[in-house]
């Protein structure tokens, strides 16, 4: 009779369960993410030192929003504005917290739904900086061929809204794993940035430099971010492992 070692079979390794969520204590960066930043900010303060001490590209600027204030019709005014309150500072903090608290309970993890929150509200942050350091004047409204929105104020330059988009826009990205769901928000993402950008324009309370400049300044704070975040990440993961 065979022994009991001899009828026991070999048991295979068991290859770890691969989770369908990336977990957000580690975001994926670029090689040269320092460098990238740094370039970026110096991008968007060269841009806004220029608008606010060449006055010639304001007044070019400004045909621009003149132009598209011709163009006013009532959908595009209602999609507009529609954009205006979804990414603006009173309903966009509130999406934020919606979506940062759904991804807490779906996926179990605060830390995931707190990264999803601050990499979304990290371009708020670096708008509002360049704001204070180049405070540059609003749009005349009335310069404009159809004034829809009462906005004045020395807060043009970046656009808080379109960084806003933006880091949204990254924020879901470093969320979902690699793949085609990955790539389609990706192109949503930047499709939406796009048409806040244009309807910042349109609405007449920025600048075409103002919303170029967005993208660079909401991508610079999604970089510093994300290193601060891995940082943190590093250490949470130590304790742990403790």
């Amino acid at each position: 009779m065979a022994s009991q070692a001899e009828q026991i079979e070999p048991v295979e390794p068991v290859e770890p369960v691969k989770t369908a969520h990336p977990r957000l204590l580690r975001l994926p960066l670029p090689k040269h993410w320092l460098s990238s930043a740094i370039f970026l900010l110096l991008l968007v303060l060269a841009i806004g030192l220029s608008v606010k001490y060449l006055p010639g590209i304001t007044t070019a600027e400004l045909g621009i929003d003149q132009q598209l204030s011709r163009m006013h019709t009532a959908p595009l005014d209602a999609f507009a504005r529609v954009l205006e309150f979804v990414f603006g500072p009173l309903f966009g903090p509130v999406l934020v917290l919606l979506i940062g608290l759904g991804v807490w309970l779906v996926r179990r993890r605060a830390l995931d739904g707190l990264a999803f929150m601050l990499l979304a509200c990290s371009g708020w942050v670096f708008s509002e900086v360049f704001k204070l350091i180049i405070a540059r004047q609003r749009p005349d409204q009335s310069l404009l061929f159809d004034p829809l929105s009462p906005e004045t104020g020395s807060n043009s330059f970046p656009s808080g809204h379109t960084c806003f988009a933006v880091a949204l826009a990254l924020a879901f990205y470093f969320l979902l794993p690699p793949g085609k769901w990955r790539g389609l928000v990706t192109i949503l993402g930047s499709l939406t940035a796009i048409a806040v950008a244009w309807s910042r324009l349109y609405i007449g309370v920025h600048y075409l430099s103002d919303v170029i400049a967005s993208f660079a300044a909401s991508l610079a704070g999604v970089l510093l971010f994300a290193a601060l975040w891995n940082r943190m990440g590093t250490a949470i993961e130590a304790r742990q492992r403790q």
